[in-house]
């Protein structure tokens, strides 16, 4: 088959019908990264967040040694005013992003959430969104990438 006067959107789009790839609306397969600033940013990520706005539970004695997968430290960040609204935001942005991408056949996209040492903030976020993601049937993994570094 010659395509050499296909765009790539075309080249896509046909491959999709003929082989059964999956159709349009489909949506991008969503990899939410965790990280710690001072690790660097993820050179993978489409989209950053930064989270360090969020008071640092690595200031609270009894959380100090937890991490963000701890249902205390989930607790503790759940019971911020600033976490609810930034993460209602952040839902409802992601909600009208996705589709848009998925129109334009982007096959996946990285979304990383930060905090400075990638441990309690940016873990907890990280691990609330994919559940968000999954309840909307949105395929999605999280990876947590400074987990244990510290």
């Amino acid at each position: 088959m010659d395509t050499s006067r296909f765009t790539a959107h075309e080249i896509r789009s046909f491959i999709r019908n003929a082989f059964g790839t999956g159709g349009e609306g489909q949506g991008p397969n969503v990899r939410v990264v965790s990280f710690g600033f001072k690790y660097g940013l993820p050179a993978e990520a489409d989209l950053v967040f930064d989270v360090r706005f969020l008071p640092n539970p690595f200031f609270v004695e009894d959380l100090r040694r937890l991490d963000g997968t701890a249902a205390e430290v989930r607790a503790f960040l759940d019971g911020l005013d600033e976490k609810t609204v930034f993460m209602h935001r952040l839902r409802e942005f992601l909600d009208f992003l996705i589709p848009l991408y998925a129109a334009e056949g982007k096959s996946y996209l990285t979304v990383a959430i930060g905090c400075t040492g990638g441990k309690h903030r940016s873990v907890a976020l990280a691990e609330d969104l994919v559940d968000h993601l999954a309840e909307r049937g949105t395929p999605a993994v999280v990876s947590h990438r400074d987990l244990g570094r510290e």
